[in-house]
């Protein structure tokens, strides 16, 4: 809150006024941005507790130029406002503004009448919803702009606002995705318990609407709190994606966060891997975010009602991760009617429902979706798994020979398909209870198995012949997620909430490829089996208990308790005979927590501390909070945060040659696998004004407890002979990330969107590895971005441009042939330097159109169309390496080209 001595004295006046005394000279402090008359009337009546009279005769609504003020005493304001037009006006106690004709005799004070206050500095407490669903709105903003105090609301929507100055007082609410709107309280709206319920309405409403009026962060909010932005899902589904509509792939889109990552819906934030991530669904913890490979995430956008990424230095509440938090909130579902949707898309179907219950104190959501690509394989399908087959070839142990001759790749069609579901009841018993279940599950299936038989196969190499050769082929990938949460939100009195969650997640990967071959040559048969057996298992159980407690206007104390178990089981077979890793290992997590919000003027501070205890190494972890944001005005500030953080549940990173990089999840055990922590430290400064957003902040961050696992320096024989051991395939390392973004963001008019700027570097440190450091598989130094949206009456288009310098890779400094007895030959690649080179830039350019054609009040369809890599821009994804008659031949394995996509959803 920022109060000079003349707004203090404003306040001072607003508050004697409101009590039929004598009111001061206003000064008004405002940007009124496209504005018409009649709007900046009406905005500076809300604000600044005054009415204005005039004849519309006298004053045309016409469009004004904008118009920026800055403690102007209210008769220059008007002076201003009104100097192109032939009137006079005279104002009357600082609170009347009467405009007349020039030269025209004032002859009667016409003022309107007004409603009385009943009440005076009461507490107010209350619920922000939805105008058309009822849905409560989290994290919402309201202000008092009588003397600028205000409240956010919790998760369940509830605010509380202690000394209201009056019944009748302007309240300015706020919420991402909403029209900003002030709010003229009168006393039949608030009942005998000083209850209020307040709507607000969506801007999926107001597409007509040209002329805007207030502050409208049409898709992101990145000023509340350092390194926070609040996301706005429905805004951000208009932007261009692969194939769905996409939370996840929308948040690449922000500075910090890695945006060339097309093989991973996963983020990567300010150095850190998506395991690092903590990723919670209605307050379960979601483990894995792919579907399809990961060309876009498990969660449907149309059951999400809000969504907060903490990109790093984050409050005492959260715990177990080392990087980032992003905290997604599930729809409730409409308390007022039911509604509901149907879509299509190249991929997939979907639909929604919403209901309420009779009673009218709760409501039930359910969506559902389903590629259909098992069935019908668009040209969008193709382009996708056509990549991932690719992949398979060049990275796979499939394939091989014999007497020197492959055998031809066998074209089957595969069997894959992807679904999620999710399913929300939430009922409320009173105004200060309420009580939900959540429920999603999600999960990817591919049947990409085959056989081939033949009685008659001629073999080269080495005597020639006849014979029969059959081979079988089984290739079976399933994994998915499992959540679901039983939460009961409590608010004990106006100062006192509670938030308790049970809650249930699993995340399962199964992986069976083996080729079975055999073979008859003359009188001689044998049979040979290769291939791998891979399963990874995570079970989490957790009670969650949050407290906040309202010290005062200025101190919101919370405190509370997290208890997570897990069971964690990992496997790796090779060839049926040898178990590479075989781990099943289980732990509980215990931690308190104790934090403050404080602010003292001009200073918004939190601070706080975490205590954990992790069974597996019998050790407590303190981590002490902090951050800060000092305000030297209305459009500037500084902030900074500093804080430590471990993680116990880790997700490995497997280096395999002949495989590729599978990386797998395994528990924290300070031997194999060690606790992960983390220092944040973050620094910066921003500018906004009504219109515009500038923010920079630079961040380091150490890593400590990094994980490796590798198959490179072991022989052959030791996995033969079942003798390696695992303590010489598990590398232990440590680093840090350091750098500096940039954001420049547009949030008013017609177009809207931002300008993202990081620059960075992340060093990894493996002395067994490495004898120098070396940069992280994900370091880029560079990245920019480009977010545009244009809205043209029901018309919305919208275009995304990435830039990044190339990645590190690892490559081969030579490589030999050997022949075995038997005729088969093996290649063997010398390493090189770790991770010395970089894959060339990549760039690419998505466009996408939305248009939303309304049939009655309740019924509307949107109808869209994007591309994907528009110039069709050949970006690198890795390279491969191999030697073929002696030659060492190296390939690029490029990511997907130009892509187009259509989509259709029904609304009713």
């Amino acid at each position: 809150m920022r109060k000079t001595l003349c707004l203090f004295l404003v306040i001072l006046s607003a508050n004697a006024a409101v009590q039929g005394q004598v009111r001061k000279e206003i000064l008004v402090t405002q940007d009124y941005i496209f504005m018409t008359l009649y709007e900046i009337f009406n905005a500076l009546e809300n604000r600044y507790d005054i009415e204005v009279d005039f004849s519309e005769e006298l004053i045309p609504d016409q469009l004004m130029r904008s118009q920026r003020f800055d403690d102007t005493p209210l008769t220059e304001v008007f002076e201003t406002l009104l100097a192109d037009f032939n009137v006079d006006f005279t104002i009357r106690n600082y609170s009347l503004v009467i405009i007349r004709e020039k030269g025209a005799e004032l002859i009667a004070d016409i003022r309107r009448s007004r409603t009385e206050p009943t009440r005076f500095n009461f507490r107010l407490e209350g619920t922000i919803e939805d105008f058309n669903s009822g849905e409560t709105l989290p994290f919402a903003t309201i202000l008092v702009v009588s003397d600028l105090s205000g409240a956010a609301t919790n998760v369940d929507g509830y605010f509380t606002l202690l000394n209201i100055p009056s019944d009748t007082s302007t309240v300015l609410l706020q919420y991402l995705g909403y029209k900003s709107q002030y709010v003229k309280l009168e006393p039949e709206m608030i009942d005998e318990n000083n209850f209020v319920r307040l709507t607000m309405e969506p801007l999926v409403n107001l597409l007509e609407e040209i002329v805007v009026t207030d502050q409208k962060e049409h898709m992101i909010k990145a000023s509340e709190a350092i390194s926070k932005v609040s996301v706005s899902p429905a805004q951000l589904s208009a932007l261009p994606s692969i194939g769905e509509k996409d939370i996840f792939r929308s948040l690449q889109m922000l500075p910090g966060v890695s945006g060339t990552n097309e093989t991973s819906s996963g983020l990567y934030v300010r150095g850190g891997t998506p395991d690092q991530n903590l990723v919670l669904f209605d307050g379960f913890t979601v483990y894995h975010v792919d579907h399809f490979y990961g060309f876009f995430s498990a969660f449907n956008a149309n059951a999400i009602k809000n969504v907060q990424l903490y990109k790093g230095g984050f409050e005492a509440k959260y715990g177990g991760r080392v990087s980032s938090v992003v905290d997604l909130t599930g729809k409730n579902g409409n308390v007022n009617r039911f509604q509901g949707s149907v879509g299509v898309s190249a991929l997939s179907v979907n639909a929604s429902m919403e209901a309420p219950f009779a009673d009218g104190k709760g409501s039930s959501f359910f969506s559902f979706r389903r590629s259909y690509t098992d069935i019908i394989q668009s040209g969008l399908y193709s382009n996708l798994f056509n990549l991932f087959e690719e992949e398979q070839e060049t990275q796979g142990f499939g394939g091989g020979g014999f007497g020197g001759r492959g055998f031809g790749q066998v074209q089957q069609e595969p069997s894959f398909y992807f679904y999620d579901m999710n399913a929300k009841v939430t009922y409320r018993p009173s105004n200060d209870d309420i009580v939900s279940f959540s429920f999603y599950t999600g999960q990817d299936k591919l049947d990409n198995s085959d056989d081939f038989n033949s009685s008659d196969f001629g073999f080269g190499g080495g005597g020639g012949g006849i014979g029969g050769f059959a081979n079988n082929t089984v290739d079976l990938n399933n994994w998915g997620n499992v959540g679901s949460s039983i939460k009961w939100g409590r608010q004990w009195n106006p100062r006192f909430y509670t938030n308790s969650v049970v809650s249930y997640s699993n995340y399962f990967s199964d992986r069976e490829e083996f080729s079975s071959t055999d073979i008859t040559r003359e009188d001689t048969s044998f049979t040979t089996r290769t291939g791998s057996l891979e399963d990874n298992n995570i079970q989490d159980i957790s009670l969650k208990i949050d407290n906040e407690y309202l010290l005062n206007a200025n101190n919101m104390l919370s405190f509370g308790a997290q208890f997570t178990y897990n069971d964690v089981e990992y496997n790796n077979i090779s060839n049926d005979t040898t178990l590479l890793l075989d781990r099943d290992d289980t732990g509980l997590t215990s931690a308190l927590y104790l934090q403050n919000s404080w602010t003292p003027g001009n200073l918004m501070v939190n601070y706080g501390l975490r205590l954990a205890h992790y069974s597996n190494t019998e050790q407590f972890y303190p981590e002490p909070r902090f951050s800060a944001t000092y305000s030297f005005n209305d459009q500037f500030k500084v902030k900074g945060a500093w804080g430590l953080y471990n993680q116990f549940v880790t997700r490995v990173v497997r280096e395999d040659v002949s495989q590729g990089s599978r990386d797998f999840w395994l528990l924290a055990d300070n031997d194999l696998n060690t606790t992960s922590s983390s220092t944040h430290y973050i620094l910066g400064a921003s500018y906004e004004t009504t219109g515009f957003l500038f923010d920079v902040e630079a961040f380091y961050k150490d890593l400590r407890g990094l994980s490796e696992y590798t198959l490179r320096f072991t022989t052959e024989g030791t996995f033969r002979d079942q003798t390696t051991n695992l303590d010489e395939v598990f590398y232990e390392g440590d680093g840090y990330s350091q750098g500096i973004e940039f954001l420049a963001q547009k949030k008013f008019g017609k177009y809207t969107g931002w300008v993202g700027y990081t620059i960075s570097e992340v060093i990894h440190e493996f002395e067994e590895l490495s004898e120098e450091p070396f940069p992280a598989l994900h370091d880029q130094t560079h990245e920019l971005k480009f977010v545009n949206s244009l809205r043209l009456g029901r018309l919305t288009l919208s275009g995304t441009w990435v830039y990044a310098t190339g990645k590190p890779y690892t490559s081969p400094t030579g490589g030999y042939e050997i022949t075995y007895l038997d005729g088969t030959s093996v290649s063997y690649i010398a390493v090189g330097e770790k991770n010395a080179y970089r894959l060339p830039d990549y760039h690419r350019l998505d466009l996408s159109a939305v248009l939303n054609i309304p049939f009655d009040e309740y019924t509307n369809a949107d109808v869209g169309f994007s591309i994907f890599n528009l110039y069709n821009r050949s970006n690198v994804w890795y390279k491969t390496f191999e030697i073929i008659d002696g030659d060492f031949i190296t390939t690029d394995v490029n990511t997907i080209g130009i892509t187009p996509n259509l989509f259709f959803t029904i609304n009713f």
